[in-house]
């Protein structure tokens, strides 16, 4: 078993039962393409129990000064998350963004950059447009309904993939599609809180 296959088994066996965590639309998730999986960001739970929910391994974007620290630096590539300097254009991670995506990997991004402070769904950045164009990836939108407190319900709801095909012959922007992305998340959340 992977060091990823462990931790995720360590961090389901944990938060499962603790946060009641309730997975609806697991049927909407591609089995072998590459996927962009986008989520609201309510929390810092939120990487690791869209990790644990989700049927694929994820790989995840983490600032590069947590690759500083001792021990992480280790740790955290061998739970597939890799460097993004943020408040710049890293282009060794928009690289590695588009391997992985074009290997038919999963790369889970929350698109409002940072948590929510209340809870509302923030303004999303063109990163998901940039990867989703850039990539034959389709994007799975996914809401997480809080609250995170112990034996309260928790569900992660995936919506039906969006496939971006006619909007890269369509020329549309980066940002045009994140606004896409956010809208379907959007209605998710409306769905079932």
């Amino acid at each position: 078993m992977s060091i990823y296959g462990f931790a995720r088994g360590v961090v389901k066996s944990i938060l499962t039962p603790l946060f009641r965590v309730e997975i609806i639309g697991e049927e909407n998730i591609p089995k072998d393409a590459g996927v962009i999986v986008c989520s609201n960001h309510i929390s810092n739970f939120d990487p690791p129990v869209v990790g644990m929910t989700f049927p694929r391994p994820v790989y995840f974007m983490a600032k590069a000064e947590l690759f500083k620290v001792p021990g992480l630096k280790t740790l955290l590539p061998k739970i597939y998350a890799f460097p993004v300097k943020r408040g710049l254009s890293d282009r060794d991670a928009l690289r590695k963004g588009i391997s992985i995506l074009k290997e038919g990997g999963a790369l889970g991004l929350f698109p409002e950059g940072s948590r929510s402070k209340d809870g509302k769904l923030g303004k999303g950045m063109a990163g998901v447009g940039f990867f989703a164009l850039r990539s034959n990836a389709v994007i799975v939108p996914c809401a997480v309904i809080g609250p995170y407190k112990p034996f309260k319900k928790l569900q992660v709801v995936y919506g039906k993939p969006i496939d971006v095909t006619e909007m890269r012959k369509e020329r549309v922007s980066s940002e045009e599609v994140t606004e896409v992305v956010m809208k379907e998340i959007g209605l998710l959340l409306d769905k079932y809180q």
